[in-house]
């Protein structure tokens, strides 16, 4: 138990047996209060390894990104919330830092990709494809709402629960985080971001098609320009 008042830790997992067998003894469980486990579904028994790890499995009715965040912010009554992927790309080492810049008032807090001493897993790639992608959709937000943002899609992020629930966030999928950090930019909240090292996939597949999630990004991105903070 730490001084972070209520903290916890949701780590989203469908089909990730493998990642979650390396990363587990490096997740700092010990940094938050409470740590639970999202689970889509899997069928290669992660949600088993983590119950006999001692770790609440809540396991979805309803399937996709989106609607794990929102079970997750149902599910604690934590004031802060850090979402984390045990794929191999976002580092563990990472959710101490997430929680002490958001300890500083911030009340959103994103693993970035794209700042200058971060490191993205296309980094050595001719065609970083998928990295310009999500450097474009930044781009739209940050010029569409005033923002700063350098990495506005990255799942791994702490968010106060308040800010979560007021930011009433009802998109599915992976633009759930897209949309948290559009409309958070929409109230002008605090927000920052700390550097990350975004490692190669252990195991398993990518959830997030590009060709189709990148259209649903710009279906939700019109979305919100006309629906402005009615939310």
């Amino acid at each position: 138990m730490t001084n972070h008042p209520h903290s916890t830790l949701v780590i989203l997992t469908r089909n990730e047996i493998e990642g979650s067998r390396a990363l587990f003894d490096k997740i700092p469980i010990a940094a938050v209060d409470e740590c639970l486990v999202i689970d889509g579904g899997s069928k290669d028994g992660t949600a088993e390894f983590f119950r006999e790890k001692g770790v609440r499995v809540v396991e979805q009715t309803i399937l996709g990104r989106g609607e794990a965040f929102r079970i997750a912010a149902r599910e604690s009554k934590s004031d802060y919330l850090i979402f984390f992927s045990p794929d191999g790309n976002e580092d563990p080492d990472d959710i101490p830092r997430l929680l002490s810049k958001i300890d500083e008032g911030h009340d959103m807090v994103i693993a970035s990709r794209f700042l200058p001493s971060s490191r993205n897993e296309e980094d050595d790639l001719y065609f970083p494809w998928r990295a310009w992608a999500n450097q474009a959709f930044t781009l739209m937000a940050n010029i569409l709402w005033h923002g700063k943002l350098t990495d506005s899609i990255n799942g791994f992020r702490a968010i106060r629960r308040d800010v979560f629930n007021r930011l009433n966030p009802d998109g599915p999928g992976y633009v759930i985080e897209y949309q948290l950090s559009i409309r958070a930019m929409k109230l002008g909240l605090n927000i920052a971001e700390v550097p990350t090292l975004e490692g190669q996939r252990i195991g398993g597949e990518s959830g997030a098609p590009s060709i189709p999630t990148g259209m649903l990004f710009l279906r939700f991105l019109f979305r919100e320009i006309t629906v402005g903070r009615t939310f």
